[in-house]
C-alpha cells in the first residue's frame, strides 16, 4: 500500500472535567426546557481533530500518512509538530483570517461526555479534491468533517477508484439516511461504534446483513466490551486491552483507527490488525489529550504480547519502525 490519505477535521480540543455525574443534574422530564451550566474543575487545550488524531497514531506506529484537510490561521505550530511526528501535511491547506476548528467537551466522573464543535476553517474542506491534492492515494479514510466535504470525498473516491474507509463517527447524527447509504455503499471498510451502528440501521433501513452486502469489512466498537471485526466472511471479537488507569477517553476511537490502519498497511491478519487498534486505543485512555500517548515499537509489541498471541506477526512492525 503506497499512500494512505486521511481526511477529516483538524481542531484544537478544549477538555474539561465535571466533578459529578450528568445523570444527577439532567432531568429527563425537563429536556424540552433544558438550560444547564456546568462548573468544571479543570481545562486543558490540546491538539486534536479526527484526521490529525488518526494520522498521529498511524505515524507513531511507523506509517507515513498524508492529511488532506483545512486548518486556520492559528495552525502554524501545530503543522510543524505534526511534521516532526512523521505526518505528511503537503495536502493540508491553511485558510487565512479564520480560526482552526475547535472541540469543547466536558467529561463527568462516569466518563460520559457532553460536547460542542466550532467549524471554523473546516467549512472550507469541501473545496479540496484528491485529484488536486492527493492524486496518488492508495487508500483514503473519510472521517468526521464538514458534511459537504464528506459527501464530496465519497463521490470522488468512487469516481477515481480509490478504496475508502467510511468513518462517519460524530457526524452520523447529522447525516441523513440517504447520505449514510451513499457513504456505506461501496466502501472498503465501515468503522462505527455500537450506538452509531444502531442509528445507521434506523436511518437507512438496513439490517446488519444488508450493511454487510454493501461493504467489504465492518468494524463495530463497543468500548470496554471490545469490538467486532467482520472481513472475508469471518467474524472476530477484538477484546479491549485493560488500561492501567482511565484518565480521559477523548480520541480513543481515532487511535483505534490508526492502529488498525497500520496493521492493514503492513498486510497483517485482520485479528492482529484489530488488536493493534484496541491497544492503541487504550494508550489514549491513559493520557489527557488525543495525541499525547507515546510508545516505542518494542513497548507496543511487548504490551500486545502480554494480552494476545500474534505468532510472530508483529516482528514486521519492529523491523519497519527501526528502518524508519
Amino acid at each position: 500500500m503506497k499512500k494512505i490519505v486521511v481526511t477529516g477535521s483538524i481542531a484544537f480540543d478544549y477538555l474539561m472535567s465535571f466533578p459529578g455525574h450528568f445523570n444527577e443534574v439532567i432531568m429527563p422530564e425537563q429536556l424540552q426546557n433544558i438550560s444547564l451550566s456546568f462548573l468544571v474543575d479543570s481545562m486543558v487545550k490540546q491538539r486534536g481533530g479526527v484526521a490529525a488524531n488518526i494520522a498521529y497514531t498511524l505515524a507513531l506506529l511507523g506509517g507515513r500518512p498524508t492529511i488532506m484537510a483545512t486548518a486556520g490561521q492559528d495552525f502554524t505550530e501545530y503543522r510543524i509538530w505534526l511534521e516532526a511526528q512523521g505526518v505528511d501535511t503537503s495536502a493540508l491547506v491553511t485558510i487565512d483570517n479564520v480560526f482552526t476548528a475547535s472541540f469543547f467537551v466536558t467529561t463527568d466522573l462516569d466518563q460520559n461526555q457532553i460536547a460542542s464543535f466550532y467549524t471554523g476553517a473546516m467549512a472550507f474542506a469541501k473545496d479540496l479534491t484528491f485529484k488536486e491534492y492527493a492524486p496518488d492515494a492508495a487508500l483514503a479514510i473519510i472521517s468526521p468533517n464538514d458534511p459537504q466535504a464528506m459527501q464530496s470525498h465519497i463521490r470522488e473516491c468512487k469516481a477515481l477508484g480509490i478504496p475508502y474507509i467510511y468513518d462517519p463517527s460524530q457526524q452520523t447524527i447529522r447525516l441523513s439516511g440517504e447520505e449514510l447509504y451513499e457513504g456505506i455503499n461501496g466502501c472498503y471498510l465501515l468503522a462505527i461504534n455500537n450506538y452509531e451502528f444502531h442509528l445507521i440501521q434506523e436511518r437507512t433501513g438496513l439490517d446488519k446483513s444488508g450493511i454487510l452486502d454493501l461493504v467489504d469489512v465492518l468494524l463495530i466498537t463497543s468500548g470496554a466490551e471490545g469490538s467486532e471485526l467482520i472481513a472475508d466472511g469471518q467474524s472476530w471479537h477484538i477484546p479491549a486491552v485493560p488500561p492501567v488507569e482511565i484518565i480521559e477517553p477523548t480520541g480513543a476511537g481515532d487511535a483505534f483507527r490508526g492502529g488498525l490502519l497500520r496493521g492493514m498497511e503492513l498486510g497483517l491478519p485482520w485479528p492482529v490488525a484489530g488488536r493493534m487498534g484496541a491497544l492503541a486505543s487504550t494508550h489514549v485512555l491513559e493520557n489527557i489529550g488525543t495525541q499525547n500517548h507515546y510508545f516505542t515499537a518494542e513497548d507496543f509489541v511487548n504490551r500486545y504480547r502480554e494480552h494476545f498471541d500474534d505468532e510472530g506477526a508483529l516482528d514486521i512492525l519492529i523491523t519497519s519502525l527501526v528502518a524508519n
